[in-house]
């Protein structure tokens, strides 16, 4: 599965000329966890998240403790510019999303804008991508069959079922084939893995 099949887009995104203010409730609004930053020209120059957002935001409440807190004397930050992340991590469309998947565990991210260049057209999240795991098995095995039939018009040789989004392929047609038809059924959104069993089609 390719980044642009699970990818939302348009890319909701703030500027860093923002109030830190706007850019929270642009957030909660779109129940987003983070949005890219991009400049007037379009390009992407930071990511804020949730947490970016938090820093500064909240003073001590005296009824928390028995000794009084101690006063703030900073004033919270005021633009997006002033809390983003200017190191952004980013995808391609074309990126394989074991590969993001990889690269959200390692850096510990939950969302990743994807670029055409260095313009942003969509972002990926953590969300996104187990929407597309929870898809049901009766859809994956309904795309699978379409796939198949499509590039093999004369009539599958292969029964299918999906079972917690493994697709297993029954039957055999010839080495390329069976070949072509695994990898196509690996390209269905959703599907985790693909099996070829030896059993006859039924």
């Amino acid at each position: 599965m390719l980044v642009r099949e699970v990818m939302t887009s348009p890319a909701i995104t703030v500027s860093p000329d923002d109030a830190v203010r706007r850019a929270i409730r642009i957030l909660h609004e779109n129940d987003i966890t983070a949005a890219p930053v991009v400049d007037a020209a379009g390009a992407l120059v930071g990511v804020v998240s949730e947490m970016d957002l938090l820093r500064g935001e909240f003073e001590p409440d005296p009824r928390a403790t028995a000794l009084p807190p101690r006063p703030v004397v900073s004033s919270p930050p005021r633009l997006v510019a002033d809390v983003m992340t200017r190191d952004v991590v980013t995808v391609t469309e074309t990126t394989d999303a074991a590969v993001l998947v990889e690269l959200m565990v390692d850096k510990r991210i939950k969302s990743v804008p994807v670029l055409r260049g260095d313009r942003v057209v969509g972002v990926v999240s953590r969300r996104d991508l187990l929407g597309m795991l929870a898809r049901p098995d009766e859809e994956l095995r309904a795309d699978v069959l379409a796939l198949l039939e499509e590039h093999f018009p004369g009539g599958t040789a292969w029964r299918v079922t999906v079972a917690d989004g493994v697709v297993e392929l029954a039957g055999h047609a010839g080495p390329d084939r069976d070949g072509i038809a695994e990898l196509l059924a690996r390209t269905v959104p959703g599907v985790v893995r693909v099996r070829h069993v030896d059993e006859p089609a039924g």
